[in-house]
């Protein structure tokens, strides 16, 4: 890739508009999920399984869970995004709410 390539590209992400949301992992062996919320619901699973392959994730249950039954049992879903109003109405408190929601909801753990 050319350097000028790569400016824009890096250019294009740091200017895309990011969602903030909920999220699910689920163990297809178990049925166990595990509910996350993240600033920015496009781009967490991809860091949630880099931190699983080294083990360095903060949830134990999970990160033995993926020891056991191995990284493709796991499915990841967004379960829930937030829309600019929500915003505005504070990220951080909405989505605690949320993925109080969702756990109870869905059986789940929160991470």
């Amino acid at each position: 890739m050319k350097t000028e390539d790569r400016k824009a590209a890096l250019s294009a992400y740091k200017e895309r508009k990011t969602i903030a949301g909920l999220y699910a992992l689920c163990c297809t062996s178990t049925g166990q999920r595990w509910i996350g919320r993240a600033p920015d619901v496009e781009t967490i699973e991809n860091r949630i399984r880099f931190a699983l392959r080294l083990g360095t994730t903060p949830h134990r249950d999970l990160q033995a869970a993926i020891r056991t039954h191995g990284e493709a049992a796991f499915t990841f879903e967004s379960v829930e995004r937030l829309d600019e109003k929500d915003m505005e109405l504070g990220r951080d408190r909405i989505l605690k709410t949320r993925q109080a929601h969702w756990c109870e909801q869905l059986q789940a753990k929160a991470i």
